[in-house]
């Protein structure tokens, strides 16, 4: 498993105004979707493309596109929604899935309520959004899942990274014989007794989204 903190001046302030607890939600919502594309960029180096030869207006120009089959991107609801634009304005060609897990507050663990993701991902890249890598059981249980249909080549894009949420993420899906990467703005220092990363920026999906 690869583990990249983005590191870069626009990043940094972006996720600066996202921690501050005085950021309403029309701000955060906005700062997050710049920021998702800011990471999706660096996400995105190893996406599949294809080369292909194109008439400018004077000559022929050799390039490349999008290989098939397209990618697909997974948000993680409610709070990977928020990713979604930020995500698909680098990729508008690649298709969505959605997958709804939520984490049980007394055993921290991951637990699935919907999915809407293609049978058979056989040979497809993904990408995986969701805001918030802390006690890694979520991320973990949604990459298993992609490479028990077949995908074999997984990333995770977050905002925030706890070091405990990465360990437990590597012990999962360490030993599978694909590559899983992990593109963060920032690795944080140490989760909570609550499974809350510190310093963090609060539960993003409240701060996108309100208290429901």
């Amino acid at each position: 498993m690869q583990t990249l903190a983005v590191d870069h001046p626009l990043v940094a302030h972006k996720l600066t105004t996202l921690r501050d607890v005085r950021t309403d939600s029309p701000t955060f919502r906005r700062l997050a979707d710049e920021l998702v594309t800011l990471l999706a960029y660096e996400a995105t180096r190893d996406v599949r493309v294809t080369d292909v030869t194109v008439q400018t207006p004077v000559a022929e120009a050799h390039g490349v596109q999008l290989a098939s089959p397209k990618p697909l991107v997974v948000p993680i609801l409610r709070a990977g929604l928020g990713m979604l634009d930020g995500m698909t304005r680098l990729l508008p060609t690649a298709e969505v899935g959605f997958l709804g897990m939520i984490r049980d507050e007394g055993s921290l663990q991951a637990q699935t309520y919907a999915t809407r993701l293609p049978d058979d991902l056989s040979g497809r890249q993904c990408y995986v959004l969701d805001p918030m890598l802390a006690t890694g059981g979520t991320l973990a249980a949604a990459i298993k899942l992609l490479l028990d249909r077949g995908a074999r080549d997984v990333t995770a894009l977050c905002l925030l990274a706890a070091p405990e949420g990465l360990k437990h993420l590597e012990e999962a899906v360490g030993s599978i014989d694909a590559p899983i990467r992990v593109v963060t703005a920032a690795i944080d220092d140490h989760l909570n007794e609550h499974g809350f990363i510190i310093p963090g920026l609060g539960d993003a999906g409240d701060r996108l989204y309100g208290v429901v």
